[in-house]
């Protein structure tokens, strides 16, 4: 056990060297839910409750995490076509700990890009509730853990076959969002896509992490959000272990 830990620790710091190095290269990423922001809040609904931002801004973190860890295969189809994931295959270090380590580096840029959007819109009419934000964090940290582990086992599957791994990143991601009711609510939307959403892990994510940024906390609706990112975090690891084992 502490020949994995430290293994891991080792792949973590490995994989968090570039993001030390280019820190923009965060804000960069963050480009997009950026826009998302300045093209879709304007438009928002006046709410009795107060500003639409409590309910737009936890949508918005939730899909940078999303779309954050589900890019982060491509770092690895990279190091695959250079001859560079072969070496750390052959490597003492263990083969879970080449996966764990990556995919809990996905934590770091994922709690940069959540301080980075409260810190723009805490200006505007946007209530800062600091605990609810800490503990929202936490769960999305465990969801981007999964996230990042299954985008690496989809590279590892993919082989260098970019097209294979952007198709179904891309056909997944978007569904995914848009079920979870991060851009628009999915209340009174037709029965099959209640269905949908209500199978959808990432749609507990996104109402525990909107309570919290609220300021409230509502047992059932945080215990659901972290249940949620427990069984993307479970599957991610379990599958891209077995990926990484089986890798060559």
């Amino acid at each position: 056990m502490s020949t994995f830990v430290q293994d891991t620790v080792n792949v973590m710091n490995r994989e968090l060297k570039p993001v030390w190095r280019e820190p923009m290269a965060v804000v960069f990423a963050m480009i997009q839910p950026l826009v998302f922001l300045g093209l879709f809040a304007p438009l928002l609904p006046e709410m009795a409750t107060g500003s639409a931002l409590q309910w737009f801004v936890p949508g918005i973190v939730a899909m940078t995490a999303l779309m954050g860890a589900s890019f982060t295969g491509s770092n690895l189809m990279e190091e695959m076509q250079s001859g560079s994931h072969e070496r750390q295959l052959v490597s003492p270090l263990g083969r879970p700990a080449l996966l764990v380590g990556r995919a809990l580096k996905e934590v770091v840029p994922m709690l940069m890009q959540v301080a980075i959007i409260v810190a723009v819109v805490t200006p505007f009419s946007f209530d800062l509730h600091l605990g609810g934000v800490v503990v929202a964090a936490l769960v999305l940290s465990l969801f981007s853990v999964g996230i990042g582990a299954l985008s690496f086992a989809l590279a590892l599957a993919s082989k260098g076959q970019d097209w294979m791994f952007w198709t179904i990143q891309q056909t997944l991601l978007f569904p995914t969002l848009l079920t979870a009711g991060v851009l628009l609510p999915v209340d009174g939307a037709p029965r099959w896509l209640e269905v949908v959403s209500a199978i959808n892990p990432m749609t507990y994510v996104v109402d525990a992490t909107r309570a919290l940024f609220a300021g409230t906390f509502p047992a059932d609706v945080v215990l659901q959000g972290v249940a949620g990112a427990a069984v993307v975090a479970a599957l991610g690891l379990w599958v891209g272990v077995r990926a990484m084992r089986r890798s060559s």
